[in-house]
Formats: structure tokens, sequence, C-alpha cells
């Protein structure tokens, strides 16, 4: 995601990252060669204008189409932004919560690990992405790492692998049934908002919608030249490089923010909020307590 200062205009104006000019440059190009062509061919050859009336009533319901295609793609973004807000908040609970009844135990700095790793795991399966548990790996076994690594789903076995710790709390004797249940809420939480994820990610907008904003923008832009060119001349060429612009950006932004797990500019920013999952996470352990990567290599 790019940072900005919401203050500042033209310090931004120039900006190519982040806006949409590398993905609609070719669309606007073809527009602004085809509309010099109507405007010459117009003038040398024969007129081709027709009425604008047309094109008028054609632009304000294309104009509703793309308000609806962005509306539809922010709520897409928002919502997955309030979900991964959700995992942030059910990590910190479950650690917070778990954290007097399992004391400053191994158990417990084996469950804040676990818990630190599925941002990791949720990010990179979302992204379709190498499998990926975060940096520190190396603070659990190698073995149940690399179970985790090869499971079908790599978010669903950390996940249930925070459970079976609380399960082992249980056995222990460290708090009755109860209070797991209590506890494994937080894990249950994650596992809905790691669906409502894949939810957004795997439901596209709808074909039909798509394919007929695209036709309805083509047509709109390659026949707007014959309906400008009798009142504007040459000016034409220019109209007509500004609404496809216009039209083909607000087009692209609904395409860019519609999945916003990826790795794209205006994607929500996945990598820094695991990362800071993670940070918060492992300084509530204690730095004497011994990692279980250690405590398996003796």
């Amino acid at each position: 995601m790019v940072e900005y200062d919401p203050h500042r205009w033209w310090s931004y104006f120039h900006y190519l990252r982040g806006s949409m000019v590398k993905e609609i440059v070719g669309r606007v190009l073809m527009c602004v060669v085809w509309a010099a062509a109507v405007v010459g061919f117009s003038k040398h050859v024969r007129d081709v204008g027709v009425p604008p009336t047309v094109h008028t009533l054609a632009g304000i319901s294309l104009s509703l189409l793309l308000v609806f295609r962005t509306n539809a793609s922010y709520d897409r973004f928002w919502e997955g932004r309030k979900l991964w807000g959700g995992i942030v908040n059910e990590t910190r609970n479950l650690v917070r919560a778990s954290e007097p009844f399992l004391g400053r135990t191994e158990l417990f700095a084996t469950l804040v690990r676990w818990t630190a790793m599925f941002p990791f795991a949720t990010a990179a399966w979302l992204r379709g992405q190498q499998r990926h548990l975060g940096p520190h790996t190396d603070t659990l076994p190698s073995g149940e790492v690399a179970d985790a690594l090869k499971a079908q789903h790599v978010p669903l076995n950390v996940a249930r692998r925070m459970t079976a710790v609380l399960d082992e709390g249980r056995r222990q004797g460290l708090y009755p049934e109860y209070v797991q249940m209590q506890l494994d809420q937080n894990v249950h939480q994650l596992i809905d908002y790691l669906g409502g994820c894949e939810r957004i990610h795997r439901t596209p907008m709808p074909f039909a919608y798509m394919v007929h904003v695209r036709r309805a923008l083509i047509l709109y832009c390659f026949t707007l030249p014959f309906a400008l060119v009798d009142t504007f001349g040459w000016v034409t060429v220019l109209a007509t490089f500004l609404v496809a612009y216009v039209f083909f950006g607000i087009e692209e932004i609904g395409v860019e923010i519609e999945d916003p797990f990826g790795t794209d500019d205006n994607d929500l920013p996945l990598d820094t909020i695991c990362q800071s999952i993670q940070n918060n996470l492992l300084a509530l352990l204690p730095t004497s307590t011994p990692s279980a990567h250690a405590d398996s290599a003796t």
C-alpha cells in the first residue's frame, strides 16, 4: 500500500506508483489515435459527425454503472480490512487471555509463537504464494513446522496446533474444560475471519456485470469522437483523452481493490500487519524462556 499525506495535493500529481496510468495507458492511447483518425477523416474526406444526444444519455448511464462498480469494490476492500483488524484483535485477545492460566511457561511460549505465525500463513494462503509461516520458524520444532507447511490448508493447520496447545494446558490441569472452550473461541474467530477473507478472494464480481461495463466503456469511448467532431474539431482528440482517462481509470480502480489481499500498490499492507502482530505477541514472551527448538535439540 502506498503511504501518503491526504492533505497534500500537487506533490502527488506526477506520481505513477499507485495510480492506474500504467494499467490504462494502452486503452487510452488507442482512443486518442482513433479520435485523431475520426477527426482527420471528417475534415478531409467526409463528415461523419452525429448528434450528441445518445452519448449524453449513455454517459449518464455509464457513470452510474461505474459508480456502482467502484462502490462494490470498495466495500470488498473495506470488509477485507475489517477482517484483518479482527485477526489483529483476536490474536492479541488469545494471548492476553491465556497468559494468566498458562503462566510464563514453555506451553505459553509455544502458543504465542504459533499464534504469531497464523497471520503470515493466512496472508501467503490468500496470495497464493509459497507457503510461509514468518521469519521466526526456528523457534518451534522443525518437524512440526515442516508438517504445517506441507498441510493441505496451512492456516487451518496452524490453528489446529494452537487448539492443541490449549488442550494440552487442560490436560496438565492448568485450567478446567470450560476455560479451554472460552480460550478456543478466539481461535474459532480467527478461522471465521480467514473464511471471510477467502470468500472475498474467491468470489470476483459477477462476470456478466464486468463484461457489460467493459463493452459499454469501449463502445462509448470509441464512438465519442463522432459525437464531438462537429462541435470541437481537433479539440475532440483532447476531449476523448480526458473522458477515456477518467472512465477507464475508474473501472481499473474497481479491479485493483476488489481483491485487496495481493501485492499491488493499492492492496492492504498485509506484510506490515503480520509483522506488527508478531512483534506485539513475541514482546510478551519472557526473555528467559527457552525455545522449543532448543529443547528438542537437547
